[in-house]
C-alpha cells in the first residue's frame, strides 16, 4: 500500500498500521482527506465531502443518488448526522498501484467536482446572506465567485 501511495505521489500519513490518510488537493474543495483502511479481506475508502445540508435535503439526496450512478469504486453516502462522504470497498486482491491511483483519482474528482453544487443545493440561504453581508460592508467577494447566481440584486445593478 505504501509503495502504491508513493508511486501515485500522494501526500499521506499512517496514523496506525494498515491505516493511511491521504490528502488530495482540489480546486473547488481545496483538500479532501481520504482514509484508506486495510482489513483482513478488503480495502475500505472513506472521504469527507461536505457537512449536513442546512436546507433542501431532498434536493441534495436526489443529486447524490443520481451522481452515484456515474461513479465507479466509490459512492456518496451520509452518516448519522447527515454529513456527506464518499465510501468504497475493494477486495485486497484488486489492490494494485494502478487501482489505488485510479481510486484516489475518482475520490478527488467526485469530491472536487461536486463540492460547489452541494454547497449551492444545501446552503443557498447562507450563501445569499454571506453575499449580502459582504456587499453591504464592502468586503471582498472573490471567494463567492462560484456562487454569482446567488448574489442578491442591489439597486443600480
Amino acid at each position: 500500500m505504501e509503495k502504491a501511495l508513493r508511486e501515485s505521489e500522494a501526500e499521506f500519513e499512517t496514523p496506525a498500521p494498515g491505516h493511511y490518510v491521504v490528502s488530495l488537493p482540489g480546486t473547488r474543495k481545496l483538500s479532501t482527506a481520504c482514509s484508506l483502511l486495510l482489513g483482513d479481506h478488503t480495502l475500505s475508502v472513506n472521504a469527507f465531502v461536505v457537512r449536513s445540508a442546512d436546507e433542501n435535503h431532498e434536493g441534495v439526496f436526489r443529486w447524490l443518488l443520481e451522481r452515484n450512478a456515474k461513479l465507479a469504486g466509490v459512492a456518496f453516502a451520509i452518516d448519522r448526522l447527515g454529513d456527506v462522504y464518499l465510501v468504497g470497498r475493494l477486495p485486497l486482491a484488486a489492490v494494485t498501484a494502478t487501482e489505488v491511483d485510479r481510486l484516489l483519482g475518482t475520490v478527488l474528482e467526485a469530491a472536487d467536482s461536486s463540492f460547489n453544487t452541494l454547497l449551492e443545493l444545501g446552503f443557498a440561504s447562507s450563501i445569499r446572506r454571506e453575499w449580502e453581508w459582504r456587499l453591504k460592508r464592502g468586503e471582498p467577494t472573490f471567494n463567492l465567485a462560484a456562487f454569482e447566481r446567488l448574489r442578491p440584486e442591489t439597486p443600480g445593478d
